[in-house]
């Protein structure tokens, strides 16, 4: 009997983490570093873009995003064995359109924000049996970024734009909205 109670114990305690819906350690592993990757990323791409704009003004600010943020996800994407991005509903670089899983988390960020959860909040951590996990940290829209993403845009920031994204979206915004978010895709255990 005792030698039952132990096997169903046992079965119990490795069950409870999936049925309660507690983060097993490599969910914690898996959101901490997408966390620490995200804060990095948008530390470096902040600290360029002010580094840009002190300099150049908006429209040297643009070549940041063009050219050294998809910089900064490659070497994250390396360093950490992770695929590193940031994507938008309104993307400006197509590379940064979503997939569907990744636009059906920016949608319902969309309306937790509208139902009043900060845009700091929000964040997704999906998990799969072979180990693989997906994040999404939204991204929000700082009064600097307004300068090539708001509503109303100076000329010569109109023009770069149109010259380096023609096809553009990413425009009207207001400070605080969602501007996207920094996607990080883990591989499977072993891989």
């Amino acid at each position: 009997m005792a030698r039952t109670f132990s096997a169903l114990l046992a079965a119990a305690l490795v069950a409870a983490p999936i049925a309660t819906g507690i983060a097993t350690a490599s969910e914690d592993d898996h959101l901490a570093q997408s966390r620490a990757i995200a804060m990095r990323f948008g530390g470096e791409l902040k600290g360029h873009l002010q580094k840009a704009m002190a300099s150049g003004g908006p429209v040297a600010a643009i070549s940041v995003c063009k050219d050294t943020a998809p910089a900064i996800a490659r070497q994250l994407s390396q360093e950490f064995n992770a695929a590193v991005n940031r994507v938008s509903l309104k993307p400006r670089n197509p590379n940064g359109a979503p997939d569907p899983w990744q636009q059906r988390v920016l949608e319902q960020f969309d309306q937790q924000n509208a139902d009043g959860v900060p845009v700091a909040a929000l964040e997704r951590l999906d998990t799969a049996d072979d180990g693989s996990a997906r994040y999404l940290k939204a991204i929000p829209a700082q009064a600097m970024c307004l300068m090539c993403l708001g509503e109303q845009l100076a000329p010569e920031v109109a023009a770069a734009l149109q010259e380096h994204y023609p096809d553009d979206v990413a425009v009207g915004y207001q400070a605080g909205e969602i501007r996207g978010a920094f996607s990080i895709d883990w591989p499977a255990s072993g891989e």
